[in-house]
């Protein structure tokens, strides 16, 4: 008797299919911290643009390149509209690229580890051969401030020169973030496309550099952006890559001719615009991370330093599948992964800070500690 299934290639056959989070009703008491989702509703303008469709908008057929949407992000990001291509999300651009650029053992895929699954998910279903390199790291073993402790194995990964390398900056799980010089750096010694994914990057620091430069400097460097995270419509399934055009016109012949959808368009282009209420919502989000994370280390968890909307934690005492579990009975959902290099750490979503204090209470109560979710801590 076998699982086979002779009606697929043996690639797919063979993976193992990703599974979404479950999404508990609206009404659910459910605290759900393990999808890293905006805790705020979108922009008000968004929202605006949402009920402004009407039935004509639906009845025909949608612009093919998004062109609405392709010119708010030009005019945001001072980028011509040639050097974008619109996708359902970023994850969709993503397989678009693997699918486009990488193949079998000539042509594979190059990742440093521990990271974002789909990269190396996706080139299993190519197939490709995928190259992982673990992060160099140094070890956090105190619940005290600490310097990043994740690098860029540049030479290891420019040595593998992959027809693909994606590096997610800010990078989940970690939260950590890759220097601009150090991506530059990497660049400049690979012949293969370089994905930088920062779907994190409205939550770093303000004045972090993102490598949005990097992309007029080499032609074979793409920058990917999604509309999920900072700008909180990650149900709306938008996102972005930016490069040269000789890189896009490439990757574009994967695309369907008619892939984001008239509301999509619509209301990405209202929310790309409103600069203003994403980065007042980002800072808040920001601040909340900064509490949660003191309160965090006041109980003597390690903390690692993130500039996503997460943290990522190791406990003092127990293990953190144990406390995943203990949370879970309390319905506060939170994203434990099960390989060796992250078994002993916990990610955590930042929500709001009452949604944050929730989770430093139950906490408490799993192992009582005396101070208070603001205590020490500062925006």
């Amino acid at each position: 008797m076998t699982n086979s299934n002779r009606y697929v290639r043996p690639a797919i056959d063979r993976t193992i299919a990703l599974q979404a989070s479950p999404r508990p009703d609206s009404r659910s008491p459910i605290l759900k911290l393990n999808s890293n989702e905006n805790p705020y509703p979108p922009s008000p303008q968004a929202i605006a643009a949402l009920r402004s469709i009407n039935g004509d908008s639906l009845r025909r057929y949608p612009e093919a390149n998004a062109d609405e949407f392709r010119h708010a992000v030009s005019r945001e990001f001072d980028i011509p509209p040639d050097w974008i291509l619109v996708t359902n999300g970023a994850d969709v651009l993503l397989d678009h690229i693997v699918r486009a650029c990488a193949e079998g053992a000539d042509r594979p895929v190059v990742i440093p580890t521990p990271t974002y699954p789909l990269y190396a998910h996706l080139a299993t279903l190519q197939p490709a051969e995928t190259i992982a390199i673990p992060y160099q790291t140094t070890a956090a073993t105190t619940p005290v401030d600490q310097p990043d402790t994740y690098r860029l194995p540049i030479d290891a990964i420019a040595a593998a020169n992959g027809a693909i390398t994606c590096i997610a900056n800010p990078n989940s799980p970690t939260g950590h973030t890759i220097p601009l010089e150090d991506l530059r750096r990497l660049a400049a010694q690979l012949t293969g496309v370089l994905v930088i994914d920062e779907a994190y990057v409205d939550f770093q620091q303000p004045g972090t550099a993102s490598a949005l430069e990097l992309v007029r400097e080499f032609e074979q460097v793409i920058v990917l952006r999604t509309l999920s995270k900072g700008y909180a419509l990650a149900g709306l399934r938008l996102g972005f890559g930016v490069a040269n055009p000789r890189l896009l016109s490439g990757i574009a012949k994967v695309k369907p001719v008619y892939n984001i959808d008239a509301i999509a368009v619509r209301v990405g282009a209202a929310a790309i615009g409103d600069r203003a209420y994403k980065d007042a919502r980002s800072a808040m989000i920001r601040q909340t991370r900064s509490r949660f994370t003191q309160a965090l280390r006041d109980r003597g968890f390690t903390v690692w330093p993130s500039s996503g909307n997460f943290v990522l934690l190791r406990p003092l005492i127990g293990s953190a599948r144990s406390l995943h579990d203990e949370l879970r009975s309390r319905q506060i959902w939170t994203r434990h992964y099960p390989q060796p290099d992250l078994a002993d750490q916990l990610r955590i979503t930042i929500g709001t800070d009452t949604q944050m204090q929730q989770v430093i209470t139950t906490i408490d109560d799993i192992a009582p500690q005396p101070k208070s979710f603001c205590h020490g801590a500062t925006g």
